[in-house]
């Protein structure tokens, strides 16, 4: 994983009131209807986080599934085993670990999602092949990703928000991986199946989604890279907010299905 973005206690908790927005409730939606769960399949979660995808997906295997979570961070998977399992959901569980060492027998998962995380991974191929190892054949990988060349974000200093945006960049491994996952899945000996757009559009601010969440994560993370200071990273959180009905923000992340 990057070490430029560390999820400790703040940061875990903030990024769970970002996963809440109805933006990335509505990505998630979307994620699972991509993977079509079945009644009782084994499930994979890498890069687990607060648990909210694990939580939505033990309610779709139901109790003959189960639903396993990982994440390196202490923080994220504190909120997530205090989170409670629907009625008649699957057993979850959320165990510490790496996505290029997961602790897990060859073929012991139906469908493996990651969502929001290889973009933080140092060496994917390892990631990938991981994941092909536990995946049973025939078992599928859903992987979403952001391309942040792919940002719209309206502001009354272009300039600025370039810095800002080009300083935000180095928290990630890979800031445009989408770009090159259809050919690593397919160096992983993945078969791809399917590949789409989910575009997230907020349109007039509102502290009730992603994008507001996002400012915060990013003002706190860009002072010291770029020449940025901390008075110019809230000055451009202010600019934003102050915008109004005149606010724009839209980003574009990219589901890959691929097939083991």
């Amino acid at each position: 994983m990057s070490a430029t973005l560390q999820f400790d206690e703040e940061a875990s908790r903030r990024s769970e009131a970002t996963y809440m927005t109805p933006d990335v409730v509505e990505q998630r939606r979307a994620v699972r209807a991509a993977l079509a769960l079945g009644q009782g399949e084994k499930v994979l979660d890498i890069g687990s986080g607060p648990g909210l995808l694990a939580h939505e997906v033990a309610a779709e295997v139901g109790a003959s599934g189960s639903v396993t979570g990982i994440d390196p961070s202490e923080s994220m998977l504190t909120l997530a085993r205090r989170r409670r399992p629907p009625d008649g959901a699957a057993e979850i569980r959320f165990v510490a670990g790496d996505a290029c060492a997961l602790p897990f027998a060859d073929g012991s998962f139906d469908a493996a999602v990651a969502t929001q995380v290889y973009e933080y991974v140092q060496d994917l191929p390892a990631a990938l092949g991981e994941a092909f190892r536990v995946l049973r054949p025939g078992g599928r990988l859903l992987v979403l990703d952001t391309d942040w060349g792919s940002i719209v974000w309206h502001s009354r200093d272009a300039e600025r928000t370039r810095r800002v945006l080009t300083a935000w960049d180095e928290h990630l491994v890979d800031p445009y991986l989408p770009r090159r996952l259809t050919r690593l899945l397919s160096d992983a000996r993945f078969s791809l199946a399917r590949r789409e757009a989910i575009p997230l559009l907020n349109a007039g601010y509102d502290p009730n989604t992603f994008s507001a969440g996002l400012m915060g994560f990013i003002a706190k993370f860009v002072p010291g890279r770029q020449g940025l200071t901390e008075a110019d990273a809230h000055a451009w959180a202010e600019d934003l907010k102050a915008l109004g009905d005149d606010y724009f923000f839209s980003l574009n992340r990219y589901l890959f299905l691929a097939m083991r």
